[in-house]
């Protein structure tokens, strides 16, 4: 009896999680977070990303003391290589923006580069469900979310993203 109870709870748990659909458009409160550029200026993410309109871009929320980000750098290295018409643009989690540019030029990280002064706290990394970096999506042309979550850059869904 108790085996068939626990069969039939476990059943009902399954059947009553659904999955939650990833999101395809940044929240209000996403899109307002503020980030900083290597020359100090604050931009909201809606700001970025209506530079970038017209583009595909890939987001890459990185820090320089995550040994998988840093690790990770040869893959992203060959996206750039093989999708050149892709912007990437680097969000960092590093703790100061010192050591933030520090690792831009000390691991010749090329692309659109901000900082995070919100880190993990803030309503863009609550927006993302932020629990791991680096954390890599694609957003297309529009500024569509069209992959949401991605933890290495040699995800095959993200090449399929970015074609």
């Amino acid at each position: 009896m108790r085996n068939i109870m626990y069969t039939v709870f476990i059943c009902l748990c399954i059947t009553n999680c659904e999955a939650q659909p990833e999101p395809t458009q940044f929240s209000e409160a996403a899109l307002n977070a503020v980030f900083v550029n290597p020359e100090g200026e604050k931009e909201s993410l809606k700001t970025i990303l209506e530079t970038y309109k017209g583009k595909k871009v890939l987001i890459d929320i990185w820090a320089s003391w995550c040994r998988d980000c840093i690790v990770g750098l040869p893959d992203l290295k060959a996206l750039q290589e093989e999708h050149k018409d892709v912007t990437y643009l680097f969000l960092s989690m590093d703790k100061t923006q010192k050591s933030w540019k520090n690792s831009i030029k000390k691991y010749d990280i090329t692309g659109v580069h901000y900082f995070m002064p919100s880190g993990w706290d803030g309503p863009f990394s609550d927006f993302m469900d932020l629990d791991w970096v680096p954390r890599y999506m694609v957003v297309d042309s529009e500024s569509n979310i069209k992959l949401f979550r991605a933890i290495t850059a040699n995800d095959l869904k993200i090449k399929e993203h970015l074609k």
